[in-house]
C-alpha cells in the first residue's frame, strides 16, 4: 500500500513514481514474455489483432509501436497486476473494487520510434466518475533519450482539453499544440530503473517523444478504474460488446475484475467530458487514431533538435 505522502502527492499532481512495483522475478518473467512476442512478430507483415507495426518492420528488423492487449496475449501479465505491489498501490488510489480498462505494451522501436502526441486518456473513454488511472511498468530502463512518458503536473484538475482536428472536425485522439491552455513548460519527464512503475490520472495530460536512442522502450500499460466508473462512450470494442447483447458486455466487465466486486450502481459525479466522436478515419489504435485525424505533432521540432 502506498504512504499517505504519495498518496497526496498523486491528488495533487495527477502523476506519481513508485518504484520496485513488481519483484526481480516477476519483472524477468515479464521481459522473457514480451521478448518472445517481439520475435515472433517478424512473422507479421501488417498490423494486426496482437501487433502494431511501425514503419520500416520487417522479419529481419522488428519494429513495433505496440503489443495489443498483453493480457490476451498472455496470462501472466493479468497474474502479474493480481499479485504484485501494483495491487496495494491500486487499491491506496482507487478502492477495493476495481477493474482493468484496458491494457498494451508500448514497445517504442528504436532510431525514432514513434511518438505518442499529447492527449489526455478521459478523451477517449469518459465514465460516470474519473477515478481512473494508468500504470506504466518499465520493462527496461527508461531514460531521456528513448522517449520517457510526460506529464503536466495538475493538469488533471483542470478542463478537458479539444482532441478534434480543427481541420476536419474529427475526433484525433491529440490536443494543439497551440491550445492556450496547453503549458508544455510545466511537463515533468519519467524516467527510471526496469521494475518503476509510473502511475497517471486519466485526466492527465501526457505524452512521449520519439525513441531516439539505440533500444527498445519497453513499458507496459494497464488503464484501470474503480469499478463504479462505468462508460458513457467508449471504444470501439465497447460498441462491438453491446451489440453482441446485454450478457456479453457484463461478461467482459466482470472477466475485467482486478480486485473486489462488481457493482449495478454507477457513481455519477460532475466531471468535464468531450465526446470522442465523429470519431477518426481509422481508430484501430491512438496511433492510427492520432494519424489518421490530422493530429498536429508538438514533438517534431524538438526531434530535429535532438536528431
Amino acid at each position: 500500500m502506498l504512504a499517505a505522502d504519495d498518496i497526496a502527492f498523486y491528488r495533487e499532481n495527477g502523476y506519481l513514481m513508485v518504484e520496485d512495483a513488481v519483484s526481480a522475478e516477476q519483472l524477468a518473467r515479464l521481459k522473457e514474455i514480451t521478448y518472445a512476442l517481439i520475435e515472433n512478430s517478424r512473422a507479421v507483415s501488417e498490423s494486426d489483432d496482437v501487433y502494431d507495426l511501425d514503419d520500416g518492420h520487417s522479419a529481419d528488423q522488428p519494429r513495433l509501436t505496440r503489443i495489443k492487449l498483453p493480457h490476451k496475449q498472455d496470462p501472466y501479465y493479468w497474474e502479474v497486476l493480481q499479485d504484485s505491489r501494483m495491487t496495494g498501490v491500486l487499491a491506496s488510489l482507487l478502492g477495493q473494487d476495481t477493474a482493468l480498462q484496458t491494457s498494451k505494451l508500448n514497445t517504442k522501436a528504436p532510431g525514432g520510434g514513434a511518438a505518442v502526441e499529447w492527449h489526455q486518456d478521459w478523451a477517449f473513454y469518459p465514465h460516470s466518475n474519473d477515478d481512473m488511472l494508468a500504470f506504466g511498468l518499465m520493462l527496461e530502463d527508461v531514460e531521456q533519450e528513448n522517449g520517457p512518458l510526460q506529464v503536466i503536473p495538475g493538469s488533471h484538475r483542470g478542463p478537458v482539453l479539444s482532441h478534434h482536428s480543427a481541420e476536419t472536425g474529427v475526433f484525433c485522439g491529440a490536443i494543439d499544440p497551440d491550445d492556450p491552455l496547453f503549458h508544455p513548460e510545466k511537463a515533468v519527464t519519467l524516467t527510471g530503473k526496469a521494475g518503476s512503475m509510473t502511475v497517471h490520472h486519466v485526466r492527465a495530460l501526457h505524452g512521449s517523444a520519439p525513441n531516439l536512442s539505440d533500444r527498445n522502450r519497453l513499458i507496459l500499460f494497464y488503464e484501470c478504474r474503480a469499478a463504479d466508473a462505468w462508460p458513457l462512450v467508449g471504444s470501439a470494442s465497447y460498441g462491438k460488446l453491446a451489440s453482441a447483447g446485454a450478457q456479453a458486455l457484463w461478461d467482459h466487465f466482470s472477466e475485467h475484475m482486478i480486485t473486489g466486486d462488481m457493482t449495478t450502481e454507477p457513481r455519477a459525479e460532475a466531471v468535464p467530458m468531450r465526446l470522442p466522436l465523429p470519431p477518426a478515419p481509422d481508430a484501430g489504435s491512438i496511433f492510427k487514431t492520432q494519424k489518421s485525424g490530422g493530429a498536429r505533432s508538438a514533438f517534431s521540432g524538438r526531434e530535429k533538435v535532438e536528431a
